[in-house]
């Protein structure tokens, strides 16, 4: 039980009108008389609550929630009692959230039921518990509260960014027209996977004949090929320390891991295999390419829980690794953190290694306060010297794709914000080019 302000309000004016009373008589005995009709409300407060008043809280969100975006958290409140209460629900939010003030007011009449939503935004994976939802109640008198405990803790995970996958619609022209009831117009290609045999008609490429099929056959057959669209796509997020800082939020490490689950959607989508891979100071796991059912669960799965050793990335590692576990040569989309030459130029023997066995493409990132701060204007000197430096360093970053221009590798500078927009639009434009393999 607790005793509300309203109680003690009242106390305090019994009190100095019983102090004036001391002047005057009669002032005296009216508050001795409030006083006791206080005291017997007080007392018929307590029996209403303690006696009749029955309230349940609900909580409702879903199991997995998506890093980054806005999930949603439902509260039922049922009033099972004949007395109309108010109400102040105060939710046990994860400690992560750094949520203190979530609570709410409300009026329930007898026997019914509110609903109260409000959103929560997780910036870390990993698990989160929830505690207690606590509901202190009072009657319209309002001079005692009485709390009551509902909603069970319960532990949800925190997956990556999997609503943005929601918000994606990759649907080419050419399926929309067959949803339409248009006839799809299927393009032969002249690539390296072989289709199917056929007789030669004037207009094929006489490179395509199939010697032991004519002779077999007495006549001219070809082979015909098909475009080849089924490429293995690997997103390899580094874990390092250099992946531990924070932007908008959320590490560089999160941003990428959001950045590599929509890729691999769209990569699925767009009928090429998706895999993914982690590395730090040891190449720790690898999900192959597959477009398989349930792939995108797998690589969820495996994301959802890696952490960094806050270690030192072994480039070496993964260059041994990638020439071992890939067997044919893929589009490796590599998410790191160059800030300066000198990390570049130790990674860079490694990297050309990489490039050699497979497509690579090095996605990193900018920093947007550190571009705004080396665009600002100061006439203090101090800030002057470290705006130079910031300059310096933002010219070392556009320097690094000069670099990795020169030899052969594609790169992205790009920031958290436009990350996922940046990778995804690379990957369909050397789709595109046929620049995957």
């Amino acid at each position: 039980m607790f005793l509300r302000n309203r109680f003690f309000i009242a106390l305090a004016v019994v009190a100095v009108v019983m102090a004036f009373g001391l002047l005057w008589l009669p002032l005296f005995h009216l508050a001795a008389v409030a006083l006791a009709v206080m005291l017997a409300l007080t007392v018929v407060d307590m029996v209403l609550l303690y006696m009749t008043a029955r309230v349940q809280v609900r909580r409702s969100c879903e199991p997995r929630l998506s890093n980054g975006d806005d999930n949603t958290v439902v509260l039922t409140l049922t009033n099972r009692s004949s007395l109309r209460l108010a109400v102040t629900l105060v939710d046990e939010v994860p400690p992560q959230l750094q949520e203190r003030d979530l609570r709410w007011r409300m009026t329930v009449s007898p026997h019914s039921e509110k609903t109260m939503n409000y959103t929560i935004r997780p910036t870390q994976r990993g698990q989160m518990a929830f505690g207690h939802v606590w509901v202190y109640a009072s009657t319209m008198i309002g001079l005692v509260e009485r709390r009551f405990r509902g909603a069970r803790p319960m532990t949800v995970k925190v997956y990556p960014s999997f609503l943005a996958l929601r918000r994606i619609d990759l649907r080419p022209v050419s399926d929309r027209l067959v949803a339409q009831g248009s006839k799809r117009i299927r393009q032969v290609g002249s690539n390296t996977e072989f289709e199917h045999i056929k007789e030669y008609v004037t207009g094929d490429d006489y490179r395509h004949i199939n010697w032991k099929a004519s002779a077999r056959r007495m006549m001219p057959m070809v082979n015909v090929y098909h475009d080849e669209r089924s490429q293995e796509i690997y997103s390899v997020v580094d874990m390092g320390r250099t992946m531990q800082v924070a932007a908008e939020g959320m590490t560089l490490l999160d941003h990428s891991i959001n950045a590599a689950l929509v890729l691999s959607y769209v990569a699925i989508n767009k009928d090429d295999q998706a895999g993914v891979a982690t590395f730090d100071v040891h190449f720790n796991t690898l999900v192959r390419a597959s477009r398989r059912t349930g792939q995108m669960n797998r690589i969820m799965e495996t994301l959802y829980d890696a952490e960094t050793a806050f270690g030192e990335s072994d480039y070496s590692e993964l260059c041994l690794s990638l020439d071992h576990r890939l067997r044919r040569r893929s589009f490796v989309v590599l998410f790191t953190a160059f800030d300066a030459l000198g990390s570049l130029y130790r990674q860079l023997p490694y990297l050309r290694q990489i490039n050699k066995r497979h497509r690579l493409l090095v996605v990193f990132f900018n920093d947007e306060e550190l571009l705004r701060f080396a665009q600002s204007d100061s006439d203090d000197c101090e800030d002057d010297y470290q705006r130079v430096v910031a300059e310096k360093m933002m010219h070392e970053r556009r320097l690094i794709v000069d670099i990795l221009q020169q030899q052969g590798i594609h790169s992205i500078l790009t920031s958290t914000r436009h990350l996922v927009v940046d990778v995804v639009n690379k990957y369909l434009e050397m789709k595109a080019r046929r620049m995957l393999t």
